[in-house]
């Protein structure tokens, strides 16, 4: 178990993007710290892709720890059919966000990066040693180059100002404030949507993309925030930290599993005309568990917890069809 080595308790502590499903589930995990004021800034007030408007908030709020998931995400049509905004969007929150906490004398900074960053066929499970051993996935090569320019830029501060900014790498993440427009989300919220709207259609089945064989793994997003106020207090170096669960899941079991949650019982049918992306993708567990740390929601768990959300929240949400 690491030993704390900074303390978030009595601080200035600013959430970038606190209203993304991590950035919310950040909120939710930071106000049991005691901190003394949690910033929050919506897009609206401040275009993070903007350098003169990023800096002179930074500097006019002085957080004392920054955590950084701020983004443009989305699955793979929407990187495959958005690359520069996907490009720039992410190469612009990095730099400005980072460049400005380091100007403003930020004490500590969490870069939040992705698992796309790491190449396409990368040995499994994958070690943070892996960045840029070879190819990435096409399908999402335009985020991941924006992630990894991240974490160097993380590097480089610490390497020649000394600033104390470190990088995590989740895994796929899903939960509460998940994204369900068609055109733009991730597998598991598309998945949900889709089981549902078969089920209230009484269709006899439901499709995925894909041959349903590449392998997954995915967490919590509540386990993810976790993770991440964790590192903030026990991890200080210049590599990145994988944040995962240590397991994956085929994309058929895991459509199988959101049927059964959801309670559709149709079958399942596969566009095999749609692309599989990358194989698999799991990432080593190892150098987070010496930390100290390990999740706690087990995935169906966490499949009824999203499904709740959803029900709940649905009216309010963007669900647009590709």
């Amino acid at each position: 178990m690491a030993e704390p080595v900074y303390s978030l308790e009595g601080k200035r502590i600013w959430v970038a993007g606190h209203r993304g499903m991590v950035g919310s589930a950040l909120v939710r995990r930071l106000e049991k710290e005691n901190p003394a004021v949690l910033l929050k800034v919506t897009r609206s007030e401040v275009d993070l892709t903007d350098p003169s408007a990023t800096a002179r908030w930074i500097g006019r709020e002085k957080p004392d720890a920054v955590f950084v998931p701020a983004a443009k995400v989305g699955g793979i049509l929407a990187n495959d059919t958005y690359p520069a905004d996907f490009l720039y969007d992410n190469l612009m929150i990095a730099a400005n966000v980072i460049h400005a906490c380091h100007m403003a004398g930020v004490e500590k900074l969490l870069f939040l990066g992705s698992s796309c960053i790491y190449p396409k066929f990368a040995d499994q499970p994958i070690v943070e040693d892996a960045l840029l051993n070879g190819a990435l996935e096409p399908t999402n090569e335009w985020y991941a180059i924006a992630k990894i320019a991240g974490i160097k830029l993380c590097q480089a501060y610490r390497k020649q100002h000394g600033d104390d900014f470190i990088s995590a790498m989740p895994t796929n993440l899903y939960g509460p404030g998940d994204n369900y427009n068609l055109e733009t989300s991730h597998v598991i919220p598309a998945l949900i949507r889709k089981a549902h709207e078969a089920k209230l259609a009484g269709a006899k089945n439901m499709e995925i993309w894909g041959s349903g064989t590449p392998r997954r793994e995915f967490l919590h997003a509540d386990d993810c925030a976790d993770a991440l106020v964790h590192l903030m207090k026990v991890y200080s170096g210049p590599g990145h930290v994988n944040v995962g669960s240590g397991e994956d899941i085929t994309i058929e079991e895991l459509a199988r599993l959101v049927m059964d949650v959801v309670g559709f019982d149709g079958e399942l049918v596969r566009d095999t005309s749609k692309p599989d992306g990358t194989p698999r993708k799991l990432m080593s567990a190892d150098r987070i568990r010496a930390l100290g740390w390990a999740p706690s929601i087990p995935l169906r768990d966490g499949l009824e917890t999203a499904y709740r959300w959803f029900l709940e929240n649905q009216s309010k949400l963007d669900t647009r069809r590709a």
